[in-house]
Parts: structure tokens; sequence; C-alpha cells
């Protein structure tokens, strides 16, 4: 198979004009405090740091417990990692059978195209695995054998393209690798895995829509939000820009201690994103990255809040809450217990709290 793409798929923007990357930049907004610029370098030093214009211009300085300043802006709390706390949470490794693929479920596998994203999240479980330092890119020769293991493995009906954030790719490297799948006859379904139109909505055009389809394949957009107050005006736009050329939307959300840990936030975030032509898809219980303690909260909580959601949230504005086992053994949804033995029928307990049983009596 030929190789369509240049070494250098990603097309960098003069610095992108106005984003914050050091702990000084966020003195200077004023997006964090001076005293703490010691720390904020050290954390930057580890970790990759991005708040680009829209989500600086999102944050309310006022308040000290914003919660879109909290998953952007680094935190000394960064430095304190956890026996527990993994660099690779979820197992990519384990199931990498040629640099740039994850192959963990038989009928899809992950291409791991870009290593850099337009923001980046504080709790990312890729953390150690992007950002300055990492791979910008999958070099030509990584690219051909991820697409020769990808047309080796007939059995791969999707793939999703992730990273990094593949949203970083130009129009025409999106349309070289778009054709490159498309000429692989069992692949059907191509998945984006995204922060760019919450991130850097300008990115989004008309042209960039237009990259991400291909004959022969059905494009879905997975956008990855965690509070309503993301959705901007421009980020709405560039959801209705993708929902207009017929893309299907779906959202992937993080429960987060400080953020959204609470009914309402999600509710209202849930219910935003419907609006915008966005399924809500997973809520993930954040994983165990490394300085990200701060962030978690238990899981009981988390299937708490999912109940109180399931009685007030229409059907279509309810994501399903998923773990992502630690070490690579794949996700599983942790919905709240309804149902217990009771003799030879089941008491199934409603969302309010009450218990029935299943059959009733006749």
């Amino acid at each position: 198979m030929p190789n369509l793409l240049l070494p250098n798929l990603l097309p960098l923007p003069a610095r992108d004009q106005g984003t914050l990357r050091s702990g000084d930049d966020l003195v200077a907004a004023g997006l964090a405090d001076a005293r703490d610029l010691e720390a904020l370098t050290r954390v930057a030093a580890r970790y990759a740091v991005a708040v680009p214009p829209t989500l600086a211009a999102a944050i309310d300085r006022t308040d000290a417990a914003d919660p879109i300043a909290r998953q952007f802006v680094p935190h000394p709390a960064e430095l304190e990692v956890r026996p527990e706390e993994l660099a690779d949470p979820i197992g990519d490794e384990a199931h990498s059978p040629v640099p740039g693929i994850v192959h963990r479920y038989p009928d899809r596998a992950l291409l791991k195209i870009v290593g850099v994203c337009a923001v980046y999240c504080r709790f990312c479980f890729r953390r150690e695995m992007v950002g300055p330092g990492a791979a910008a890119t999958l070099s030509p020769e990584a690219l051909d054998e991820a697409f020769a293991y990808l047309a080796a493995h007939p059995e791969i009906w999707e793939v999703i393209l992730t990273g990094g954030d593949p949203f970083m790719l130009s129009p025409r490297r999106m349309g070289e690798v778009m054709a490159r799948l498309a000429a692989l006859p069992h692949v059907k379904i191509v998945r984006f895995h995204t922060r760019v139109p919450i991130a850097a909505p300008e990115r989004v055009s008309d042209a960039f829509i237009a990259a991400l389809k291909a004959p022969g394949l059905t494009s879905y957009v997975a956008v990855h939000v965690n509070h309503a107050r993301e959705l901007t005006p421009a980020a709405r736009s560039a959801l209705t820009r993708m929902a207009d050329a017929g893309i299907p939307l779906l959202s992937q959300s993080v429960l987060l201690r400080g953020v959204n840990d609470d009914a309402e936030t999600l509710a209202t975030l849930f219910r935003s994103l419907v609006e915008c032509r966005v399924k809500p898809y997973y809520l993930h219980h954040p994983d165990l990255a490394p300085g990200t303690a701060h962030f978690r909260l238990d899981i009981a909580r988390g299937q708490e809040l999912m109940r109180a959601l399931r009685g007030r949230l229409s059907g279509i504005a309810l994501p399903t809450y998923v773990l992502d086992i630690p070490g690579g053994a794949g996700k599983v949804p942790l919905t709240p217990d309804h149902l217990a033995p009771a003799g030879a029928r089941l008491a199934v307990s409603d969302n309010c709290g009450g218990v029935h049983l299943y059959p009733p009596e006749g």
C-alpha cells in the first residue's frame, strides 16, 4: 500500500496564538497565583500544558473553584503521585501489536495517529504519552505498519482515531487517512475521539468536515465535554456544522470531583448536549493516571448520581457509566443494582427507592 502521508502530519499554526503554555502565561492571564509559579513550572515540565483562547475565556476568574479552570489549569496537586496510579492506567501497551494500534476488542481497533492536543486535560489517562517530548505523529514507516496490521485483520469493522487528538490534522492529511481506511473493505465505521470542537472550534471548518467522510465509510464523532459551560457559542456552532453535514455525534465525559460530581450539573450537561444533537454516550469513572487523585471519587458516589439521573433525565440524555479496568481488561458498565432475589421472584428497586416484586402477583 503506498504511503500517502508526509512525515509531518500536523500543520502547527504560529504558536497557536493566545494559547497559554506555561506557569508564567497562566499567572499573566490571571488564571494562576504567582505563589504557585515554582510548583506549576515543575508540573509543566512533566505534563503538557495548553489552555487555548476559547477555554481561557470561558473561565470565571472570580471563582476559585471554577469547573473549567479545574479541568485545564495545572495544579500543584499533580505532583503528588499515589502508589495505585499507573503511567498506562487502561493498559494500552498490553494490546498494542504495532506502534499506533491498540487492538483490545475483536471488532475494533484504535489508531493513535497524533500525539498532540489543542488542550491538555489535567486528568488525562494518556498524560504520560502525549504533548511535548512525545512524537507529534506516527512516522511514515510506523503508519504503513499500522495500516498493514489493519489490512491483515478482517475482523476489524471499526477504527477509532485517537491520540492525542486526530482533529489536529489538516483537512488534507485527514482526507489521506480516510482514503487509506476506505481502501480496507472490512472497515465500515470510523470513529473520532476529539476535544477540538470544544477547545479550538475554529479548526472544524467546512473543508475539515468534508475530510471526515469517505465512500464506503460511516463516520461518528465522539466529543469530550464535562461541563455545560464548555459548550460556548463557538463550540455549539462547530457541533452544528458537523450535525448538519450528517455526521452522528456522541459525547464522552469524565466524572470529576469539583467539576461535575452532582446530579444537577450532570443533568444540565447531558440535556445541553442533546440540544446540540450530541447523544451522551459514556460517563467515565476517572482513571488512575499519575497525579490525578484530587479528581477522583468513589464508584458508590457515581452510582448514586446515575440513580438520581435515571429518575430525572430522558433516556436519550442518559449515558452509560463505565470503568476502564486498570491493566487493560476493558470497559464495564457501573450500573446501579436494581435487582435482588426475593424467593422465586425478584425485588426490583425503582429510582425513588421503592421496591417491587417481579413478576407481580396475579
